[in-house]
């Protein structure tokens, strides 16, 4: 009895052991009739049209952006001695002192006031803006470079 007793021991615990391993599971197979997920010649032309607009598109509005835009032209009735004075472009008052351009982050200013790091993303240079470390009463303003 004792003799079956300890047969019994080793293969139940075996059996516990191996009912513990994770079942492998088999890779799904492909059907030979599948397409591969390649472009055709066509397909892949479209695309290069599509990015060579986009491009031609950026190109254009980087255009807009740089260009100042034309005056308008007085009309031809007028006489020819007219003068057109240019529009007045406002200077940067130099009473306030510009922030310092952190090297490498761009939208990121040193205080002229206390050089604590200032975030001024979207802000337009020359713009006057309050350094936020200090309180309202303060009042430190600096310009954006």
């Amino acid at each position: 009895m004792k003799s079956r007793l300890l047969f019994a021991i080793p293969l139940i615990s075996g059996f516990f052991f191996v009912s513990c391993l994770p079942i492998p599971r088999e890779a799904p197979k492909k059907k030979p009739n599948q397409p591969a997920n390649t472009l055709t010649g066509e397909e892949q032309q479209k695309i290069e049209e599509q990015r060579e607009l986009m491009k031609q598109r950026d190109l254009e509005k980087q255009a807009q952006l740089t260009n100042p835009p034309t005056p308008p032209t007085p009309p031809k009735n007028q006489t020819e001695n007219t003068v057109v004075e240019p529009p007045a472009i406002n200077k940067p008052n130099s009473d306030y002192p510009f922030g310092t351009p952190v090297p490498g982050k761009e939208g990121y200013v040193f205080s002229p006031y206390n050089n604590k790091l200032l975030d001024v993303r979207g802000i337009p240079s020359g713009t006057l803006v309050q350094d936020t470390t200090y309180p309202l009463t303060e009042k430190k303003y600096f310009r954006v470079p």
